[in-house]
């Protein structure tokens, strides 16, 4: 590979590689006899990957302190480095790193506890799944229509 590639491209395949990783564990999941009754396995494993993807900033197949941090502020729900690492720590069961990698996410997504990033989450996706305010201005109304 040449040495002068541009960053773009780069970042293109390791993006690449990293959906790719994380298609193999979502088959793991798909052929896991304890996930076999969950509801549209297939299509929240895609929306997990995707959204895990958008926070892994470092492209090792982890979401650490920072990319945590920078999913909390996105979602609208900025927490402290304090809150950050009992969150982690929530999601992964106390290991010795300050990072979620995609498994532990997953199991969190699947899983029966809710703990606080998945709530966060299930929230987001309900809020951006609802219809919100119309667009545009209001639509004109008549004095029948009055209540």
């Amino acid at each position: 590979m040449p040495s002068n590639v541009q960053g773009g491209k780069t970042f293109g395949l390791l993006k690449e590689q990293q959906r790719q990783k994380l298609e193999e564990i979502n088959k793991e999941y798909l052929e896991d006899q304890k996930y076999r009754d969950e509801d549209d396995l297939a299509e929240k494993l895609e929306g997990f990957k995707n959204k895990y993807a958008e926070f892994d900033l470092n492209d090792q197949g982890e979401i650490d302190l920072m990319g945590l941090k920078r999913m909390m502020e996105k979602l609208g729900v900025p927490k402290t480095h304090l809150e950050l690492k009992k969150m982690i720590v929530e999601v992964t069961g106390g290991g010795s790193s300050n990072t979620i990698n995609y498994r532990d996410f997953v199991k969190m997504m699947l899983g029966k506890r809710s703990a606080v990033l998945k709530l966060v989450l299930v929230f987001e996706d309900k809020a951006n799944g609802s219809p919100g305010k119309p667009a545009g201005p209001p639509p004109k109304r008549d004095i029948a229509s009055l209540p």
